[in-house]
């Protein structure tokens, strides 16, 4: 049964820190082991000493010397596997299981509370400490990107507690599986967290600058113009003369599109007024 906890979920702990203490029929039994065996052990250590004077003195045989000292060796090896198996389970001699922080971190869940019976069935972690020095992000990439994305890409990300800090990671591990639902495959971000800014459970938009070679002129999303199906940008020529431009969109990220067709990179284009410019250009 928990006896007490000391630790709770958010706090930041070192190795070592005692978590929480509690009472434990199993460990009662080891503390008895260790305690009898111990005994055991002085008692076999007075039959030696004992034993070694009545051999000098010629009233013990060799024979009776080197029983004693077996007899020894067997209880110093008893009472050293019971004090292992007591120090491996975190006990002590008053009867108590400790259980203490493996690892410096944080507590990210706890599935205990005061007095509550820890059964032996029970599989949930009693808890969980995670070091967010530096943190994974989970990201879903679409099936139209994934051949696009590889292991070791550079990732930036934007959180919304943090809107104008950015943060930079890298792709360690892409999961080459799709799921049946969302149809999208999922890749994972190592970030450094300097100040333990990102905690877990936060969401990100995420910016992946991929290795393909190719470098696509961008425009605002806001000069597009969308008509029939297709997006248009006004571009003005070198004469300073306005002309309605058909383009294919390669992707888009947040307030930027990216241009696979029809502008090529120092091309001039209209960001204002251009829905009424392109209702004036375009053929009736």
């Amino acid at each position: 049964m928990l006896k007490t906890y000391r630790a709770k979920r958010g706090d930041r702990v070192t190795k070592g820190q005692l978590l929480a203490t509690m009472t434990s029929a199993e460990m009662a039994g080891f503390d008895k082991e260790a305690i009898s065996s111990s005994a055991e052990l002085r008692n076999a250590q007075r039959s030696v000493k004992l034993t070694e004077d009545m051999f000098k003195s010629g009233l013990a045989s060799e024979r009776d010397l080197e029983q004693a000292k077996n007899d020894l060796m067997v209880k110093e090896a008893e009472d050293k596997r019971s004090r292992s198996i007591l120090s491996l389970n975190g006990g002590n001699k008053n009867g108590t299981y400790v259980i203490k922080a493996p690892i410096s971190g944080f507590i990210i869940d706890k599935n205990i509370t005061s007095n509550m019976q820890v059964r032996p069935d029970n599989n949930e972690n009693l808890f969980t400490i995670a070091d967010l020095s530096n943190v994974w992000a989970l990201i879903n990439i679409y099936e139209s990107d994934i051949s696009k994305i590889k292991e070791g890409d550079e990732v930036n990300l934007s959180i919304l507690s943090y809107p104008d800090k950015p943060f930079k990671g890298k792709i360690s591990k892409i999961y080459n599986m799709l799921d049946n639902d969302s149809k999208v495959m999922n890749a994972r971000v190592v970030i450094d967290n300097p100040g333990y800014l990102l905690k877990p459970g936060m969401m990100a938009t995420v910016q992946i600058a991929t290795r393909n070679g190719a470098t696509l002129p961008v425009v605002s999303t806001d000069c597009l113009i969308f008509d029939n199906n297709k997006y248009y940008v006004l571009v003005l020529d070198p004469v300073k003369k306005v002309r309605i431009q058909e383009v294919e969109i390669g992707r888009k990220f947040e307030n930027k599109a990216y241009i696979n067709k029809g502008l090529n990179a120092g091309d001039r284009v209209v960001a204002s007024k251009q829905l009424f410019l392109y209702d004036s250009l375009r053929p009736q």
